[in-house]
């Protein structure tokens, strides 16, 4: 490559960086993937290390982002005043490779003059929205975004709406820069999702965008609902009065001041010890709470920062190491529509089959129409597919360069594809309004006989279309007036397997409110809500009377998915289903309520069980026991199974007892005084 063609690919990779920064920091609506963006941003690195002459002071490999915005910009108002950070903020260089990494290592070798190994901290690299906290005498004076490293906009009052934020301290610096990351969830921002696509509207494309738009929201009571996050790791001002000599014991005193560190983090020693973390945190990474795309590897002595210092964009004695972002290239075939236990209409994309970070995908959600007018995607398109977070498989972007002009649009079905009923249009969304629609009611008996639900582990699909053809059953209650001699008469249904299900039926009906809010597929009601409506009511009679008001002061419940569980607990055929499941004998109250045996405890479980995990953890609950998926100091204990996580060695660094699964079910034995199998009955 010649000086003036290098010159040429430069200005063009810095024009397209910094729109694709625009687009991502200030406007929360990125055009390309993390791994896209990074791919640029490394051939404009490399293409400036050839050819130095080029360098710029304003190139975006010497900045961290975009600036914060100034001006009203379409549905976005710029009503967050811009606040100058007392110290910078800093991005971080990344890491692909296990090469990469050990190049890190040497390039602190060469500058300390001194071989290693080092001795680093790892941590989880959260993907969310950076934020610096910041304190004069131990009260919060404000909070804001990172913006462009030196200037961010001010979002204090949406990040108070954030529970685990102190707004008071004690014991710290006169004046103190806390830094960290605000995420949502992984099930917030499904919830979200679900309840944006049930009114058509436009749906957040990940996580990060969604904790991006919440914390700009002017209504900090819309910021509230959205069930936000965050995690502290860094000091700014404040570092060096703090008296902290590593990483580790920063980390541990974010911790005793108050502050959430939700991320996990570990010790490492040396570039081999980092990659044994890295490759067990990745096998780890679709069971996180929180969408992380790497680990972040800090050197644990603080001396040494001060040694190394910074480049004009990032620490030299830090750098993320990415987890792989596999995407694909396949064509989109055809798109079928599946009707849910609601009518709501999905279309549902039929992939060329590809295989991606270790699985055949081959089918991808296309949500509602709102969604594919976005992506303009056709039948026939070449499109990029990822899985998002590691796990649901997405389509990034539609390749319309290879487009052949034989694409077809897709076209939304008049009538229902499962029962033929006309379909209804409300906004964007497609609706059933047929409530005989045997999809709508196979989906209902599928979810409620699922193992997170009422765990009915012998009604199967095939069995529920058996049942709903025979018109044995059309709805859920029908499932307890089942005889042994209706099973009987289904093909390849035994008498022994028939015994086997009616006892599975009836066992189902001790699970408690609990696991019966979720299984009857309330409006946006994912187990953790059904989990607080249930903690928050005690009984199905008294959630029968809440009122708008009562349901959302329930944690975690928005205004959307208030109205939808009030519209559909005033619904008299819900009712009419309620009151029949009770006749029949389910259980409508709390489980969790009744049991004082492990008040006061909490438990963290990593590993595998002998029993199911979940079923550990209702009887936990069931005792009244606290149970958690991070460890922390106030963790009770650590539960260890075969083949445990990261988690272990963060107990044993924070001194939480450790329990192997005998060593619980001893202790619940003796709290009790019952034998286990009686209690797990």
């Amino acid at each position: 490559m010649t000086l003036e063609e290098a010159r040429k690919r430069i200005n063009e990779l810095r024009d397209l960086i910094r729109y694709h920064n625009y687009r991502y920091y200030v406007l929360d609506a990125p055009e390309i993937s993390d791994a896209e963006y990074d791919r640029l941003l490394r051939e404009l690195k490399e293409l400036e290390e050839r050819f130095p002459e080029l360098k710029s002071p304003d190139s975006p490999t010497e900045q961290v982002g975009a600036k914060p915005l100034g001006q009203p910009l379409g549905y976005l108002e710029a009503t967050f005043r811009p606040i100058r950070h007392p110290t910078r903020m800093y991005s971080l260089d990344n890491a692909f490779t296990l090469e990469e990494v050990r190049a890190f290592e040497e390039r602190i070798e060469r500058a300390l003059g001194r071989k290693g190994p080092f001795a680093y901290v790892v941590e989880h690299k959260v993907d969310g929205l950076s934020v610096n906290l910041y304190y004069e005498e131990g009260v919060l004076v404000w909070g804001a975004t990172r913006g462009d490293g030196e200037t961010g906009e001010e979002v204090t009052q949406n990040l108070l709406t954030i529970p685990t934020i102190p707004r008071r301290l004690k014991g710290v610096p006169e004046r103190l820069e806390v830094r960290g990351e605000v995420y949502m969830p992984i099930e917030a921002f499904l919830r979200l999702n679900e309840e944006l696509e049930e009114k058509g509207e436009k749906i957040f494309k990940n996580p990060r965008n969604a904790a991006a738009g919440s914390l700009r929201q002017k209504d900090p009571r819309i910021a509230a609902k959205r069930g936000l996050r965050a995690t502290f790791y860094a000091l700014g001002l404040g570092l060096e009065e703090a008296n902290l000599r590593t990483q580790h014991e920063l980390l541990l005193w974010l911790k005793e001041k108050g502050f959430p560190v939700e991320h996990g983090f570990t010790r490492a020693v040396g570039v081999e010890g980092v990659e044994a973390v890295y490759r067990e945190w990745l096998k780890e990474r679709q069971n996180l709470p929180f969408e992380a795309d790497g680990v972040v590897v800090k050197l644990d002595d603080l001396s040494l920062w001060r040694e190394l210092g910074y480049t004009a964009r990032a620490p030299r004695f830090a750098i993320a190491y990415k987890f792989p972002a596999e995407e694909k290239e396949t064509r989109l075939v055809q798109v079928v529509f599946q009707v849910g236990r609601t009518g709501r209409v999905t279309p549902v994309g039929i992939l060329e089959p590809v295989f991606i970070e270790g699985s055949e995908v081959s089918r991808v959600t296309l949500h509602n129409e709102s969604y594919i007018e976005e992506l303009d995607v056709r039948i026939g398109d070449w499109v990029l597919v990822h899985k998002a977070g590691g796990v649901i498989p997405e389509v990034l972007r539609v390749l319309k360069e290879r487009r052949t002009g034989e694409e077809k649009p897709i076209l939304w079905p008049e009538n229902c594809p499962e029962c033929g009923h006309r379909l209804i249009k409300e906004g964007k969304v497609h609706r059933c309004p047929n409530p005989l629609c045997p999809a709508k009611r196979f989906e209902a008996l599928r979810h409620y006989a699922s193992r997170k639900a009422m765990d009915i582990g012998g009604l199967g699909e095939k069995l529920i279309e058996k049942l709903l053809e025979k018109g044995l059953v059309k709805d859920v209650a029908d499932l307890y007036r089942l005889r042994k001699e209706d099973l009987l008469g289904l093909e390849r249904m035994g008498e022994k397997s028939a015994q086997n299900l009616l006892r599975q039926i009836e066992e189902s009906k001790s699970r408690g409110l609990e696991r019966l809010l979720y299984a009857l597929g309330l409006p946006g009601v994912g187990e953790v809500l059904a989990r607080n409506l249930a903690a928050r009511f005690g009984t199905m009679e008294r959630l029968l009377q809440a009122s708008l008001e009562e349901l959302l002061e329930v944690e975690e419940v928005g205004e959307l998915t208030a109205k939808g569980i009030l519209e559909t607990l005033r619904d008299p055929a819900f009712r009419d289903l309620v009151h029949r499941l009770k006749e029949a004998g389910v259980e409508m109250e709390a489980k969790e309520r009744g049991g004082e045996a492990l008040k006061g405890l909490s438990f963290v479980i990593t590993g595998e069980l002998s029993r199911p995990r979940e079923e550990v953890k209702a009887l936990l609950r069931r005792l009244g026991a606290k149970v958690t998926d991070s460890v922390s100091r106030k963790t009770g204990y650590l539960v260890v199974g075969e083949a445990p996580g990261s988690k272990l060695e963060k107990a044993r660094s924070l001194g939480v007892p450790i329990l192997t699964e005998e060593e619980l079910y001893r202790l619940i034995e003796e709290r009790t005084g019952k034998r286990l199998e009686t209690l797990a009955s």
